[in-house]
């Protein structure tokens, strides 16, 4: 079997998760990507350079090398492209309208209010367009339409505030549009689901921990085997209305006083090694899991049985700029005393230099822990933080 996975730089989760999954899986594995020679240095197998931010590219390139038997991509940049390269040569894959859809924030408040689900005051702006202080009420979150890793994602309290972000990030993002969209209030959580084309399942979610406003980078997750029934059925209702149920979504919500409210769709597994921690905690293969839909495959019959478990990834973030002076090392996964296991997985190197940017570009590295309860796990963290702590020096 050849699987082609398309790709933008190299990610823990294809490099630790998809590759090792597809090689599980009797796969042949080419990688189309504009950054060969990164790829080149963590795949041993082929790697073909190629313009994947365009389909006509990736198809031109796999319709001249060999037949294909499934086209996939965990990036979030290159969704649609890899839809319609999938959808050309016949194969199973995701509908591209529901990756554009879940990529662009204004389409995904469209169609959910198109079709009845949940409807959150948000205007889209043109790189011309002037930050209107009326069009949503305050206070309201300005983001990149079509951007991740919390960057460039602020919280503004007026039309003062409004237009300065507006502006700071057209300068640092010309030419892109953006979103201006009233805040969500309330605690934020996760919906994991996994589809086949015919049939979506909930695999669990995380709570969510924000720090300090007026920005969201995500600090720490919590596993929640059992969520609340209102909370999936909204989920899955707007899953439905954007077309998304083939292979793995990772959906952010919020709890608002008046129920569920999206805050974004990522038709992808979730990142930042809460793939690795959800794999663990449901004892399932995930990655071959999703490759094998992509394959044509119908999900298990039998459906994992949440970890009534304690889980958590913790981000060890950098709260300055400067450079490293002390980088603890990778741990894997070995159990203590108290049935613990921890891994700590380093983002960065010693003598990087770091620039403080309130994104999850700070991460330094990430910690994930299984336990019995949520007090053990912390203890495990907190021993292994003293113990080995980053340091960044101005």
């Amino acid at each position: 079997m050849r699987l082609y996975i398309t790709a933008l730089k190299p990610t823990d989760s294809v490099t630790d998760g998809f590759l090792p999954a597809a090689r599980a899986l009797g796969c042949e594995v080419t990688v189309l990507t504009d950054r060969p020679e990164h790829h080149r240095r963590v795949h041993p197998g082929e790697v073909i350079a190629c313009d994947v931010r365009d389909p006509r590219a990736v198809i031109d390139v796999i319709a001249h090398h060999h037949r294909p038997d499934a086209i996939f991509s965990n990036s979030d940049h290159v969704q649609p492209e890899t839809a319609l390269a999938a959808a050309y040569f016949g194969l199973p894959g995701k509908d591209w309208r529901a990756c554009l859809a879940a990529k662009n924030k204004a389409l995904t408040r469209r169609g959910l209010a198109e079709a009845g689900v949940e409807r959150v005051r948000s205007v889209r702006l043109a790189p011309d367009d002037p930050a209107d202080p009326t069009a949503v009420p305050f206070p309201a979150v300005v983001k990149p339409r079509e951007g991740v890793a919390s960057e460039d994602v602020v919280l503004v309290e007026d039309a003062t505030a409004l237009a300065a972000a507006v502006q700071r990030t057209r300068a640092r993002r010309p030419g892109e549009a953006l979103v201006v969209e009233e805040y969500l209030e309330g605690p934020v959580r996760t919906l994991e689901t996994i589809g086949d084309g015919r049939e979506t399942r909930v695999l669990g979610g995380f709570a969510t921990t924000l720090g300090p406003r007026p920005h969201f980078v995500e600090e720490r997750l919590d596993w929640s085997p059992t969520v609340p029934y209102e909370h999936t059925k909204h989920v899955l209702s707007a899953l439905t209305a954007l077309g998304v149920g083939f292979g793995a979504c990772h959906t952010e919500y919020a709890v608002t006083p008046a129920g569920p409210r999206i805050i974004e769709v990522n038709y992808r597994v979730i990142g930042d090694h809460c793939d690795f921690l959800l794999a663990d905690l449901l004892g399932v293969p995930l990655f071959e899991q999703i490759l094998r839909v992509h394959l044509g495959e119908r999900l298990p019959q039998t459906h994992p049985t949440p970890a009534q478990r304690a889980g958590v990834a913790l981000s060890l973030l950098a709260e300055r700029s400067g450079t490293i002076s002390a980088a603890p090392p990778a741990i894997d996964p070995a159990a203590g005393g108290d049935g613990v296991r921890l891994w700590h997985r380093p983002l960065r190197a010693l003598g990087d230099r770091v620039e403080h940017s309130n994104t999850n570009r700070d991460y330094l590295g990430i910690v994930r822990a299984i336990g019995g309860d949520t007090a053990a796990v912390d203890a495990a963290i907190a021993a292994f933080r003293a113990a080995h702590p980053w340091t960044v020096t101005a």
